[in-house]
């Protein structure tokens, strides 16, 4: 049996760089330009509540949301794999994919939280981990993310100012190829199931029809 500790650890740091707050750094100051501290805190904490409201609703519900819309995981893999290849281009290469000038005049917290932070990669990260570690940690894993995830937008204008623009931005960018990697291995993954849900269920129709 793996060390519950190893494998908490991995599930953190699998989440944390799917979530990548630290992308969401110039966004969140800009949007929180001239605001209180107070203020800021709140934008904050409303961002890691809805990130964490969807990431739980999944990972507690996610075979009866499945069922009811007659969704497999492998399609959800292969799908949330795709547009979190995208997400991984545009943090790499800088480039807007569908992005709209709308989110300025909404709630920083709300945007942040999703699409930003929690999104169909961030989604499809928690089942993977909850079909391989288990509910448990994968629910502790959450926590523990959104906990850092907080105190990254929270003290973002700091980190922003130690850091500066420039190293932020090559920060994104790295961590945007790794987010492309792992929906590379995602998708993969989602293939495979989909190849072994077709292959069994053709081998049940030779039976039926032997």
């Amino acid at each position: 049996m793996a060390d519950p500790i190893s494998t908490l650890a991995y599930a953190f740091a699998a989440l944390f760089v799917i979530l990548d707050p630290l992308l969401s750094v110039p966004i969140f100051t800009s949007m929180t330009q001239g605001q209180s501290s107070a203020e800021v805190n709140r934008q904050a904490l409303i961002a890691v509540v809805v990130a964490g409201f969807l990431m739980y609703l999944f990972l507690f519900f996610n075979f009866f949301i499945f069922g009811t819309l007659g969704i497999t995981i492998a399609s959800f893999q292969i799908a949330g794999g795709i547009l979190l290849f995208l997400l991984g281009l545009q943090m790499a290469l800088g480039i807007d994919i569908g992005r709209t000038k709308e989110h300025t005049h909404t709630a920083a917290g709300v945007v942040i939280g999703t699409p930003l932070l929690c999104g169909p990669g961030a989604i499809t990260t928690v089942l993977l981990l909850a079909e391989d570690n288990g509910m448990f940690i994968t629910a502790v894993a959450i926590a523990l993310t959104l906990a850092a995830t907080f105190l990254v937008l929270r003290f973002s204008f700091q980190i922003q100012h130690i850091l500066g623009v420039t190293v932020t931005e090559i920060l994104g960018k790295i961590l945007g190829m790794l987010v492309a990697a792992i929906a590379v291995s995602i998708i993969a993954d989602g293939i495979v199931g989909l190849l072994q849900e077709y292959g069994s269920i053709y081998s049940f129709a030779l039976t039926m029809g032997g």
